[in-house]
């Protein structure tokens, strides 16, 4: 099924992309693109998982954009401040037609009327609880310069996040519970499976013990965060998916704070899918620590791969679990 508010805007809706390179920010593989000339298109992606798929069927992905355009195709994400930056830096690229589409609970509204203060909408397109608008670049002038992020953003004991990125603002107190309940010895080789902006890993690698440590994101921002934050020479990054990531060694331990949710909805299979790709990396002597969100179901998902399984610490909203010898089934 194509994109609803795209399709309509492209066939009789009066919008044309037929001049010139296209650049299309916040592209996700749940997005259907079919109604896009791909060989004009080049998608800024810095999630793995997306950015892997929109290349696998042909398109042009970067992390960066380099060229020039004559459209910039902003499909909103969740963050506020990440939606602005993105229409920051689509007209800091020289586009001629500034394309933008998103849900309600995107906050398409908000931002629409922001624009239209700025300079007169050509259409605006409502389908599918959400809305796509266009606007000409020339007509907006400077008026949203100040939507431009900052590459960086110090939050505290020498340590940077960017905008988007999980708890951008400043540590996140689950992380911090799971550094406060850490033990003194976690083996000599680690790995950090979704290692965000690099707190846990630089907590980690204060131990004198650890001998290397696998930092594993698959977001693209968040992992060039985490190598300013934590320049330790025993420490290795990786960009790639936590769920199917394998290390060239089987680990003494893995550290995580696994996302639950892709969306707005919780999704606990996605930290199952951490949990269960933690214990085919691991040594049957392995451990695991990992923090979630008290009402998630993970206990079932470890006392299915480990023998032992125990709460460590938590607080109303959170847990910290424990998981040590590994069962026997199949291949590490």
């Amino acid at each position: 099924m194509s994109h609803p508010r795209l399709s309509l805007a492209l066939n009789g809706g009066g919008l044309s992309l037929s001049e010139g390179r296209i650049v299309v920010f916040g592209a996700r593989s749940d997005l259907d693109l079919r109604d896009l000339p791909q060989d004009q298109c080049q998608l800024v992606v810095g999630y793995k998982p997306d950015h892997d798929r929109f290349a696998a069927a042909g398109w042009d992905v970067v992390t960066a954009p380099s060229g020039d355009f004559a459209t910039g195709l902003v499909f909103l994400p969740r963050a506020k401040k990440l939606a602005k930056a993105m229409v920051a830096e689509a007209l800091g690229l020289g586009v001629q037609t500034l394309v933008i589409d998103g849900l309600k609970t995107e906050g398409i509204d908000s931002l629409l009327k922001e624009v239209r203060k700025a300079a007169p909408l050509q259409n605006s397109i409502s389908k599918a609880h959400g809305k796509l608008f266009w606007v000409a670049a020339s007509d907006l002038g400077d008026a949203l310069n100040a939507w431009a992020a900052p590459a960086r953003q110090e939050v505290g004991d020498g340590l940077i996040t960017a905008p988007g990125v999980f708890s951008a603002d400043g540590i996140d107190p689950a992380s911090r519970l799971l550094v406060d309940a850490l033990p003194a010895k976690l083996g000599k080789h680690l790995a950090d499976l979704g290692a965000g902006w690099g707190y846990l890993s630089r907590a980690i690698l204060s131990r004198d013990t650890v001998k290397s440590l696998a930092l594993v994101e698959a977001d693209h921002t968040s992992l060039s965060c985490a190598r300013e934050n934590v320049t330790d020479e025993r420490a290795s990054f990786y960009w790639a998916d936590a769920t199917n990531w394998r290390s060239d060694r089987l680990l003494d331990g893995v550290i995580m704070n696994p996302p639950f949710h892709t969306g707005r909805a919780a999704e606990p299979q996605l930290g199952q899918a951490f949990i269960a790709n933690a214990a085919r990396n691991l040594a049957l002597s392995g451990q695991l620590w990992l923090v979630a969100n008290r009402q998630l179901p993970y206990e079932a998902t470890l006392a299915q791969l480990f023998l032992d399984v125990e709460e460590i610490a938590g607080d109303n909203r959170f847990k910290v679990l424990h998981a040590a010898r590994k069962r026997r089934v199949g291949k590490a």
